[in-house]
């Protein structure tokens, strides 16, 4: 870290928990449909997305 890098090692819950749908669900052991299967990923792009949308809203507020 001398030359001010972050290095991050290591997968995040969500990473985790999408690889664990994943394998389950090709396997066989779940019967969910896709959409719930792949539900963390996209419930995450759209947490990111409203974030988003909320800071723009209030730096828009803000420099009215």
């Amino acid at each position: 870290m001398e030359d001010g890098k972050t290095i991050v090692k290591g997968l995040s819950f969500v990473d985790a928990l999408q690889i664990v749908f994943i394998v389950l669900k090709l396997v066989g052991v779940l019967t969910w449909k896709w959409v719930w299967v792949l539900a963390p990923l996209w419930i995450s792009f759209a947490l990111v997305i409203v974030l988003c949308l909320i800071g723009t809203i209030i730096a828009f507020v803000i420099n009215r």
